[in-house]
């Protein structure tokens, strides 16, 4: 019962290296199933969002942020009558490409990487589905279906031309510029229904979660998120519907009405421009010239008044700036002591290191690797190999 704009299994594009069809699982199953079993989705455990991975078991990481968010995607690719196992395929894998210690070490290693072709989490992703896992006896990467590939490439929109975001200006990140070079994903258009709903679903999980993680440590009060929008009357109503409950409970209340807002919000929106575009195939969804899935104009304005009020008191906090200071330090410490000595890298890594003809290539090998290490793992190195 797939809307006449979602992607039809029956209809993928296919895989770059041809498989035989499973006869009890679709396309994107098996694309959601990779994915899941895959090396670099289970790192994810001991990679965080905003905290470092030592400072707190409760605060989320981003495995359980990809799950959140497949569970997002899921809900509203529902009600839209979208197809669902896509839309949890390009959520679980929207993370991948994430480097240790979260947006922290993204930036360190993107001015690290300036000279050789930059640095982008997104491209990042495709590089490991499409390159860097070695399990498969006929391929390297996850062999994904052209759609999921699609939807990791451009789920924030188009990456080149007219419509593209002014943050894609100046050349394409080397890694998907050579994915895009393997298999043209279409890149100046929109990626599929799918694929902006996972977007969306990361906007709603995050926004709700930083929250949750900002009072969890102290950074700001409950106080606080009642001066907001959104935030603001959803403790109003939880005090008026249960007077004198416990601050755990009075949190969780509020905050999942926050949560529950967002959703409904995506969802009514949707099926209203849906209604008025009437869509007759995903084709006409990529070539729409806009987003079809997105928040109401005035939800949107209230969600930045919160995100920058998160800005202020969670992500640039002194304790948060302090801790960005020292795992930089221990970032730009690793990867310029791989340069110097690519023998240190593990043995597993040697046969890259010897395929890298100049220094351009050896700095992309030392990325991938840093790049896939944990919160975890980079500050043990670091210890061992710097002091």
């Amino acid at each position: 019962m797939l809307a006449p704009f979602a992607c039809q299994p029956e209809a993928s594009r296919g895989r770059l290296f041809t498989e035989q069809m499973s006869s009890f699982r679709s396309p994107f199953q098996r694309d959601r199933d990779r994915i899941i079993h895959s090396s670099a989705f289970r790192r994810l455990k001991h990679k965080t969002q905003v905290f470092v991975e030592h400072e707190g078991d409760y605060y989320r990481t981003r495995l359980t942020h990809s799950i959140e968010v497949a569970q997002v995607a899921r809900t509203i690719s529902g009600v839209l009558r979208l197809n669902t196992d896509l839309a949890e395929a390009i959520a679980l894998a929207h993370d991948l490409g994430h480097t240790p210690f979260g947006h922290t070490g993204e930036d360190a290693l993107e001015l690290l990487m300036q000279p050789y072709g930059g640095f982008d989490h997104n491209a990042q992703a495709l590089r490991i589905v499409t390159r860097l896992e070695k399990h498969y006896a006929d391929f390297d990467g996850l062999n994904l279906t052209w759609e999921t590939l699609e939807g990791i490439a451009k789920h924030n929109g188009p990456v080149t031309g007219p419509n593209a975001d002014a943050k894609h200006a100046g050349p394409l990140p080397y890694a998907l510029a050579e994915v895009n070079a393997m298999w043209d994903l279409e890149l100046h258009t929109h990626a599929s229904a799918e694929a902006q709903v996972a977007a969306i679903a990361d906007d709603v999980a995050y926004s709700h979660h930083d929250l949750h993680d900002g009072l969890r440590s102290g950074l700001f009060t409950e106080a606080d998120l009642m001066e907001l929008p959104v935030t603001g009357p959803a403790f109003d109503e939880v005090d008026r519907l249960y007077p004198g409950l416990d601050k755990s409970r009075r949190r969780h209340e509020a905050l999942r009405r926050v949560f529950g807002r967002m959703v409904e919000d995506v969802i009514a929106v949707a099926q209203g421009r849906l209604d008025a575009a009437q869509p007759k195939s995903v084709d006409e969804i990529r070539h729409m010239g806009t987003t079809i899935i997105r928040f109401s104009k005035p939800l949107y304005q209230e969600l930045k008044a919160i995100r920058s009020f998160l800005f202020t008191r969670m992500y640039r906090a002194p304790s948060v700036v302090a801790m960005r200071a020292e795992v930089t330090q221990v970032f730009n410490g690793l990867f310029t002591l791989f340069q110097a000595h690519p023998d240190r890298l593990p043995e597993e890594w040697q046969a890259d290191v010897a395929m890298a003809q100049d220094d351009t290539a050896l700095a992309r090998v030392i990325a991938d690797y840093v790049a896939g290490m944990t919160d975890r793992f980079a500050l043990q190195e670091g210890k061992r190999l710097l002091g």
